[in-house]
């Protein structure tokens, strides 16, 4: 009796209570890799979000920074928009003036500044340049991608319209509605500037941001 007493306590597992084993391991094995990757996925979206949302905000204190620099220097537009592209003239961070533009392209906001400037003919032939920006030249940076569309409004008198508006314009005789938009900005510089940017699948984002933009007073400012 003592013989078969001690065979049972020594008996090894069967091999359906090994299979069993094995079964629940890989189980939570596939749970437990389950639960990894769903956080890994989760932490590479929030990091994503993250990274755009940084990269929004950089792009937001440069498009600040530049109009917050706008100089009127009474030889060419000092800020026109054409309802895809904005350029302007401003006081260069180390000294001179620049022109500076703005553009959408294939839903790719794109940013080019020219080099510095102290006279007069370069201010106008780096204005005429701009003219024909394409959004590859060298120099541009891709600011942000994925927008639908952008549109610009102007603050004059306190209330703001459209950038492309006649609002307040004198038409004379001759003149083109282009032409009357662009002689009124050129005689006022507005109070403020609105950016309003239709955000695109490709952006990250969702909506419309807007961004209004206070200009530096100027004497013949409205």
């Amino acid at each position: 009796m003592a013989g078969v007493a001690s065979s049972r306590r020594t008996r090894g597992f069967t091999l359906i209570e090994v299979m069993v084993a094995l079964l629940i391991l890989s189980v939570m094995a596939l749970m437990a890799w389950q639960g990894v990757e769903g956080i890994s996925k989760a932490r590479e979206v929030a990091d994503g979000n993250v990274q755009r949302t940084l990269r929004l905000q950089s792009v937001m204190r440069q498009w600040q920074a530049d109009l917050g620099s706008v100089l009127d220097s009474q030889t060419v537009e000092p800020l026109l928009f054409d309802g895809a592209t904005l350029r302007m003239t401003r006081r260069a961070p180390g000294g001179g003036m620049q022109v500076v533009v703005w553009a959408l392209r294939s839903g790719r906001w794109v940013r080019w500044a020219g080099p510095a400037v102290t006279t007069v003919g370069q201010l106008q032939e780096q204005w005429t340049r701009s003219m024909s920006f394409q959004g590859n030249e060298l120099g541009s940076l891709q600011a942000l991608v994925g927008i639908d569309q952008w549109q610009i409004y102007f603050n004059r008198g306190g209330a703001w319209t459209n950038a492309q508006s006649s609002a307040g314009t004198a038409q004379r005789p001759g003149m083109t509605l282009g032409q009357a938009v662009a002689a009124a900005n050129r005689s006022a510089l507005p109070r403020g500037v609105r950016c309003v940017l239709a955000m695109g699948a490709g952006s990250g984002f969702e909506g419309s941001i807007v961004r209004d933009v206070a200009l530096a007073f100027q004497p013949n400012q409205n």
